[in-house]
């Protein structure tokens, strides 16, 4: 590592040896003396920040204003105003003539960071500072110079953004003509138990307590979490647990409480379309093998009901078998469209026959019973007349009670007062 990079570390307080890291650094370093527009490119809480600071210290213009803009913070209504400033009476509240950050900043360098949340109109207004260095205030026609370097930063898809048309493509070009990638704390494991002992020492110091250590297996699984939130989320963990434990050597079921298993996995990121395409078929392969090994289960279960009512005998079947065999076969039927599927008990004997699924607006999914059962016998010259038949028989069987006709014929008592009505046989 050369001295100029370690002291750009201790100057700036940055911890960590990760080749990526040392060669963001690097690029810092080589674009400082220049005027180029400079994009940095990274997650949320990776420390971007220290980039922009890094360049306008090693460039010419460290002795100027260096003056930093969150472009997500500020309202959309009122953001022209903070960059180019505004005239008197420019619109309603402007009671005086402002100077914009352009202005101010004339000759120092401007950090734009979450640049990609600028509106398309402010767009428009950067895209000619970057070209010729002119702007105009907010309610004025007069053009202003200004000589400001630009470095902005951003978190997210720029290219996607672009797609989806919130972006100017011209303007991305013109903002990255050296781009800087920061890379996610995930990638720096090497990196994360110097920046604990780091953020461990700081906030011992600032609230007056003894030092946070790590035990060999806290240490272990520290390097393996994922940090969404990055160096952010690690300096927020450290400051907490510095507070909160009294124990100062942590191990790993302490850890896991600030930082659950659960969410000890690796962090979904931005992809390309067509690692996402991937993701995607490998989810739904999963779930065709979920429903194909479904399907062998069924046929089992069909396989192993048919070995009962042949070893067994029809005749020694409870009414539960048999209507849990019906609901087997039933169900098979409206998945498949099978009709020769469904077995069916009539006068204790199996019978293959066809369902007709019967919708009434009072019917519901949970009632498998209402599936209605049309007989397929080649004697049958009257489908409508056979099942009425059977229904008297049903009910002189068993004196009118109904429920006991409705378990007779395996169908629900609401389909059997339904067919009762159908067939004027209330009487």
């Amino acid at each position: 590592m050369s001295n100029e990079l370690q002291n750009i570390k201790n100057r700036f307080g940055i911890i960590g040896n990760f080749p990526a890291l040392n060669r963001a650094l690097e690029k810092s370093i080589q674009v400082a003396p220049t005027d180029i527009s400079v994009l940095v490119i990274g997650e949320s809480g990776v420390g971007k920040e220290f980039i922009p600071k890094i360049i306008h210290s090693e460039s010419r213009r460290k002795h100027q204003p260096y003056i930093v803009v969150n472009c997500g913070a500020i309202p959309e209504g009122t953001i022209d105003s903070e960059l180019f400033g505004h005239e008197k009476g420019a619109f309603t509240g402007a009671t005086a003539t402002r100077k914009g950050y352009f202005e101010v900043a004339d000759g120092g360098t401007i950090f734009l960071d979450e640049v990609g949340e600028l509106p398309l109109q402010t767009q428009v207004r950067l895209l000619r500072v970057l070209e010729s260095g002119e702007f105009m205030k907010v309610g004025s026609s007069q053009v202003q110079k200004t000589n400001v370097r630009i470095v902005a930063a951003t978190n997210v898809n720029m290219m996607k953004a672009i797609q989806d048309g919130r972006f100017r493509e011209d303007l991305f070009y013109r903002l990255n003509t050296v781009q800087i990638d920061m890379p996610p704390l995930r990638d720096r494991k090497g990196d994360i138990h110097l920046l604990f002992r780091k953020f461990a020492i700081d906030f011992a110091e600032k609230y007056r307590m003894p030092e946070l250590v790590l035990d060999p297996s806290a240490v272990h699984y520290i390097e393996n979490y994922s940090f969404p939130g990055n160096v952010r989320q690690l300096r927020n963990l450290v400051e907490q647990m510095t507070v909160v434990e009294r124990e100062r050597t942590v191990n790993v079921e302490k850890l896991s409480e600030y930082i659950p298993m659960e969410t000890h996995l690796p962090m979904v990121v931005n992809t390309p379309n067509s690692q996402k395409q991937s993701d995607f078929g490998n989810e739904r392969e999963i779930m065709y093998k979920i429903l194909f090994d479904m399907r062998n289960d069924i046929n089992d279960l069909k396989s192993l009901t048919s070995e009962l009512i042949k070893n067994r005998g029809a005749n020694d079947l409870s009414s539960q078998e048999k209507t849990l065999i019906n609901r087997l076969y039933t169900q098979e039927t409206q998945q498949n469209g099978n009709s020769n599927s469904l077995l069916y008990f009539e006068d204790s004997h199996p019978v293959v026959q066809t369902p007709t699924i019967m919708s009434t607006p009072d019917d519901s999914y949970e009632d498998i019973e209402d599936i209605e059962i049309e007989e397929n016998r080649p004697e049958s010259l009257s489908l409508q007349n056979n099942e009425k038949d059977l229904i008297i028989k049903a009910l002189e069987k068993h004196k009118g009670r109904r429920n006991k006709a409705a378990d007779e014929l395996g169908i629900s008592q609401r389909t059997l007062y339904r067919k009762i009505k159908q067939y004027n046989l209330e009487d």
